[in-house]
């Protein structure tokens, strides 16, 4: 069995036609939510063996907001510009290439696809996330490669509280 943790980026700024969407970086609020909700899955002893994020700044920042309350070196992050740029195909051509000695992932996207990867891994209907919300899919597969559309189980979902 595998366990990949979904994440929402945190809450950022709104589009300013002076910044590429890319570089959109978190708000105040942002920044909460992603301390609150790594502090969440810390005290619940979850460390992920690895944390894949879009390279995009927001997703990013929220990635090694993660990473530090995890204890995990922010080196360790692994960006992949496919999560930004592409939709469900390219988030299934990444968990499939994910090497089986990690059983634990954690991937930091951004929504609509984020929300539709959930429903194609479990084949169940699903609301938008949350920013910063977490989805925790328990993929009955032994090996990534084996990941296949509704090959997975939501355990729960979590998001921040409303402020």
């Amino acid at each position: 069995m595998k366990t990949l943790y979904l994440v929402r980026h945190a809450k950022a700024g709104g589009q300013d036609p002076a910044q590429a969407d890319f570089d959109r970086t978190l708000t105040k609020r942002g920044h909460r939510q992603a301390e609150e909700m790594s502090e969440r899955l810390r005290k619940k002893g979850i460390t992920p063996e690895r944390l894949i994020s879009s390279p995009a700044q927001r997703a990013l920042e929220t990635a090694e907001i993660f990473a530090d309350e995890l204890g995990i070196e922010r080196r360790e992050i692994v960006q992949k510009i496919e999560i930004y740029e592409g939709g469900i195909d390219a988030l299934v051509v990444i968990v499939r290439s994910l090497a089986d000695e990690d059983n634990t992932v954690m991937l930091f996207g951004h929504n609509p696809t984020i929300s539709h990867f959930v429903q194609w891994l479990t084949g169940k209907p699903a609301d938008a996330m949350d920013t910063c919300g977490i989805a925790k899919i328990e993929l009955d597969c032994e090996h990534w490669q084996d990941a296949a559309e509704g090959c997975g189980k939501l355990d729960w979902y979590e998001y921040p509280k409303k402020e």
